[in-house]
C-alpha cells in the first residue's frame, strides 16, 4: 500500500507564478481575475488569487499548453512568501548537521 503526503495541504491564496517569455495581450483573458505583468527582463508575473490546488494546476496547465517555460510558483501572503508547514514531507532544511 503506498502513502499519501498528509500534510497541511493550503486552498485558498495569492500566488504569483513567474515564467520566461511575454504573453500576447489576447491570451490575457486566459488568466481572468489575475494580473499579467511583462517584466523588462523578458519574463512574466501572474499574480492574483488562486481558489484552491486544483486551479492553481489549471493555470500551470495554461502556461503549458501555450508553450511557456515556467521558471517559479510562490504563495504570498500578506507578509511575503508563506513557509511550509513543519510536518511537511516536502521541507528541506539548510542547516548543516556536525
Amino acid at each position: 500500500m503506498s502513502e499519501t503526503p498528509t500534510g497541511r495541504q493550503p486552498s485558498a491564496g495569492r500566488y504569483e507564478i513567474r515564467f520566461l517569455g511575454h504573453l500576447h495581450s489576447r491570451w490575457a483573458s486566459w488568466f481572468d481575475g489575475l494580473t499579467v505583468t511583462d517584466e523588462s527582463d523578458g519574463t512574466s508575473l501572474v499574480r492574483g488569487p488562486v481558489a484552491d490546488q486544483a486551479a492553481l494546476h489549471g493555470l500551470l496547465r495554461k502556461l503549458h499548453d501555450l508553450g511557456l517555460p515556467l521558471l517559479s510558483v510562490t504563495r504570498v501572503g500578506p507578509d511575503g512568501p508563506e513557509a511550509p508547514a513543519p510536518d511537511s514531507p516536502y521541507l528541506t532544511s539548510t542547516k548543516e548537521t556536525p
